[in-house]
């Protein structure tokens, strides 16, 4: 062969593997092959592009892959075909909720109101003045008045066809299902947790199947990720910081066995805002639009005393700014909470037109549209004045919701215990050391010489365990609502037991504004120095409170309201609504990304295998919070 020829061939060769690589390239963006160590090697490490981070929220499902600059948004919602012709309908509506229409909430809301208008009064303006208030017959006269101008005769949108009759339909198609199509409308998640309920598609299985449903559809359409490729991926799913540990357990089982990702960690949702804000401690306060919960995170781990969970949020605040809006004469007087589209008008009313600012006052002139599915498009004008401002106050003085009978404020509870996982807290009670039994002993013999009325407070005092004895226990040891000591439910009398239940009952059925829930939550930490760290540093992630000047209005009411002694040595509070410039509500998903890229990480996977074997007994060995 001559050198020519043999040049020749090389050329080929060279042109042949450059097509490889090329291939290999193209192959990889939607079809990724991972070595095939991963089965036996488990610790192997793996890329980010390779993780997919799942924050499911009550509304928005943010999902994408670690290596992502901002997640999908996609409404957290699927529409289910009815099996067949007059089977049941279901029809969940995003503003309304229970508690609304009993004969106390009229007069609760009234109260509410007023308490805001006192709140708005004695404020001063940043001149110095005070701030006229303005009385809703001012705009109701101009309001009534007025009459929408037709822009076109349609709309330009349209209702999701559904002539094929498909069996689900996922997101924005799932909101936008005809009312009169034979479809229901499920929301798997509400308020934090599954959506339980005893209505069609209400039960567990239904739910896991909902959700398995639209992360697989999502997966498979956004992400371009065959099913069948979940294997070579890893996930990292966020959890509320107050979690159901039946529901967690489900939704891991769920991720790893059915729909087959390698590997998971399970984190919790306030510790990841840290890290996607690059905070090392902070106050975090998740504002989401169905619940808001407050936690102390320090170094990385979120103080279980400290959480809270209040159940209103972005939602109840849109509820209520409608309720004000009608009390001025709303002029789109065929608007109802009932209607998914008047519910999505009402949300973006209040977006573009509530604020915290005192500064605005006075009534102002607005316009809004109407485009709804196959019907004209509408001009409104409008005026409002107060309403604005107090619509969002009402966060703080939540009695103005007018919610009567529900249970407004959880704290992180003892759990059941789980047969799958014998190393629970009540195992952990059960076989406390000798020395501590004896403790116990001693101080039961001392109680015989001691009245009868002091057995509870004593007994209480002394079934005082160290921290992992009690991972789920409820322990609340605020100044501000009083000491509700936990124990062994089980070592206490009865009466101490019903009295401590019923002072964590009646705690948990108040309403806690925002601003005293997040002090009640600083005043649960262990140690002044803790204290310090929080006050001067109070993250608002979520998308419920992100209105003008909502940072100086919460900061000036910590302030005003921390305990006197903290005022004198903290040295600057600093109230934290928008981190490097980033959208509060992707706060928390960031820091899922981040973990991802962390070393340590590495430790925390569960693989599939392990689930197979183990189950939920791995959560407990690896998560990096207490189970």
């Amino acid at each position: 062969m001559t050198q020519v020829e043999r040049e020749g061939e090389n050329g080929k060769e060279k042109e042949k593997e450059r097509e490889r690589e090329k291939e290999k390239e193209q192959r990889g963006v939607k079809r990724p092959i991972m070595p095939a160590v991963i089965p036996e090697s488990l610790q192997e490490q793996i890329q980010s592009n390779f993780i997919i981070v799942i924050h499911p929220g009550s509304t928005t499902l943010r999902i994408g892959r670690a290596t992502d600059t901002v997640p999908l948004n996609i409404p957290h919602v699927i529409a289910r075909k009815r099996k067949q012709q007059g089977a049941p309908v279901y029809k969940e509506s995003m503003l309304l909720r229970e508690g609304l229409n009993k004969p106390e909430s009229n007069e609760q809301r009234q109260n509410g109101l007023k308490m805001i208008d006192q709140a708005i009064w004695s404020k001063k303006m940043s001149n110095g003045a005070r701030r006229i208030p303005v009385a809703p017959d001012q705009a109701r006269a101009y309001n009534k008045q007025m009459r929408p101008v037709i822009l076109e005769s349609n709309s330009g949108v349209k209702w999701t066809n559904t002539y094929y009759h498909p069996e689900f339909l996922v997101g924005e198609e799932a909101l936008y299902v005809n009312p009169s199509d034979c479809y229901n409308v499920h929301w798997p998640i509400r308020r934090g947790h599954l959506n339980l309920h005893a209505g069609p598609g209400g039960s567990l299985t239904s739910i896991l199947s909902d959700l398995e449903t639209i992360w697989t559809y999502i997966i498979q359409r956004y992400l371009e990720i065959p099913l069948k490729d979940l294997k070579y991926y890893r996930c990292i799913l966020l959890i509320p910081d107050i979690y159901n540990r039946q529901h967690v357990k489900e939704m891991v089982n769920m991720l790893l066995m059915k729909m087959g990702f390698s590997g998971i960690v399970v984190h919790q949702e306030s510790v990841c805002a840290t890290f996607g804000s690059g905070l090392s401690s902070a106050c975090v306060v998740d504002v989401g639009d169905q619940k808001t919960s407050v936690c102390c995170v320090e170094d990385g781990v979120s103080h279980r005393n400290t959480r809270l969970c209040l159940a209103y949020g972005g939602s109840d605040v849109t509820r209520c700014f409608y309720a004000l809006m009608q009390r001025a004469g709303f002029p789109y007087r065929e608007c109802h909470l009932s209607s998914r589209m008047d519910c999505l008008l009402l949300q973006q009313l209040k977006e573009t037109h509530c604020h915290l600012d005192q500064d605005i006052s006075g009534l102002q002139d607005h316009e809004f549209q109407v485009r709804h599915p196959d019907s004209a498009a509408l001009l409104y004008q409008f005026r409002l004045g107060d309403e604005k401002l107090q619509a969002p106050m009402a966060l703080f003085y939540p009695s103005a919701f007018g919610i009567v009978g529900q249970k407004m404020t959880c704290l992180q509870h003892r759990s059941q215990s789980d047969p799958e996982d014998p190393h629970d807290e009540h195992y952990l009670l059960s076989t406390q050391s000798k020395q501590d039994q004896s403790a116990k002993a001693i101080a039961d013999r001392k109680t015989v010489s001691k009245p009868s009325g002091f057995e509870g407070d004593i007994r209480n005092q002394i079934s005082d365990v160290p921290e992992r004895s009690h991972p789920q226990e409820l322990e609340l040891t605020s100044s501000q609502s009083g000491c509700l000591m936990t124990g062994n439910d089980s070592e206490e009398p009865p009466t101490a037991l019903m009295s401590r239940k019923t002072a964590v009952s009646q705690f948990e059925g108040k309403a806690l504004g925002l601003d005293k829930a997040i002090l009640h939550s600083i005043d649960c930490c262990a140690s002044d120095e803790t204290k310090k760290k929080m006050y001067s540093s109070i993250l608002v992630v979520g998308g419920g409170l992100m209105f003008h000047k909502a940072q100086e209005f919460l900061q000036h009411r910590i302030l005003n309201k921390m305990p006197p002694s903290f005022r004198r040595v903290v040295e600057n509070i600093e109230v934290i609504t928008k981190t490097k410039e980033m959208d509060p509500c992707l706060i928390a998903w960031k820091g899922g990304a981040v973990l991802a890229c962390l070393d340590t990480t590495q430790e925390l996977w569960i693989y599939q295998r392990e689930w197979q074997r183990f189950g939920v007994r791995m959560i407990r060995e690896r998560a990096a919070f207490v189970w």
